[in-house]
């Protein structure tokens, strides 16, 4: 009796699993060998397991296998090909500088240089061209000068507010301080009347006969202001009047 078909799926059991990949690693390694001895083939195998282990077989080495898969897979082996791609590039190189000395050509002429091989139908397309070009420069010059002027009236409207703000200000701080000159000056005039009054009646005071004296005055007052028991009939006076 035949054996049946195995169903390739993953194996569940984890022990089965290793004894499996442990067989048929072997026998892939073992047919790899096989191969490049019997065929003179240059084989190269890498395996890693399951838990990241590397298993490898190179039939002339490892490094100079990938090296010349490198080679084949990014190198175009098929000489047309790079024949059509360096064509390619070529056509495009020589359309760059054809356009590139067309360019310097027309700058030249823009200049007035190099005019001698012109026609007149290129002349006057040329000063069409010339005339275009100085219209815009014209109308970009009148552009950037209207802008100007109206940044010029936006500063001038500016500095005008800022004067006014100013000269408001000043008025205000003038018209603070002479009021204060002013109450200053009114009270400096009440002084002066009381000062004058003060001095007017001190002036009174002085012209009047003073009361104190100063030293020793035999001073015989009049009659009428002894007292009659301090005088006697012998007109004695005594000393505690004098």
């Amino acid at each position: 009796m035949g054996r049946g078909r195995v169903e390739l799926k993953r194996i569940e059991n984890k022990i089965n699993r290793q004894v499996t990949f442990s067989k048929r690693r072997n026998g892939l390694l073992k047919k790899a060998y096989e191969l490049s001895v019997l065929c003179d083939a240059e084989v190269a195998l890498i395996i890693f397991s399951s838990r990241g282990k590397l298993y490898e077989f190179g039939s002339s080495g490892m490094t100079k296998t990938l090296e010349r898969y490198q080679r084949c897979c990014y190198n175009p082996q098929d000489p047309n090909i790079c024949d059509h791609e360096t064509q390619g590039w070529y056509q495009e190189v020589s359309k760059l500088k054809a356009k590139y000395e067309s360019l310097q050509r027309s700058q030249r002429h823009l200049l007035g240089e190099d005019l001698g091989p012109l026609s007149v139908k290129e002349l006057q397309q040329l000063e069409k061209q010339l005339e275009i070009a100085l219209s815009q420069a014209r109308q970009r010059k009148t552009q950037i000068m209207i802008e100007q002027m109206e940044e010029l009236r936006k500063k001038e409207r500016q500095l005008g507010d800022i004067n006014k703000q100013l000269k408001n200000k000043l008025e205000a701080e003038g018209l603070g301080s002479f009021r204060g000159n002013q109450g200053s000056w009114d009270t400096g005039a009440v002084v002066g009347n009381n000062m004058f009054s003060l001095h007017a009646s001190q002036s009174n005071a002085m012209d009047c006969e003073p009361t104190l004296q100063i030293g020793y005055h035999h001073f015989v007052p009049q009659e009428a202001a002894i007292p009659r028991s301090a005088v006697g009939e012998s007109n004695f006076i005594h000393g505690w009047v004098l």
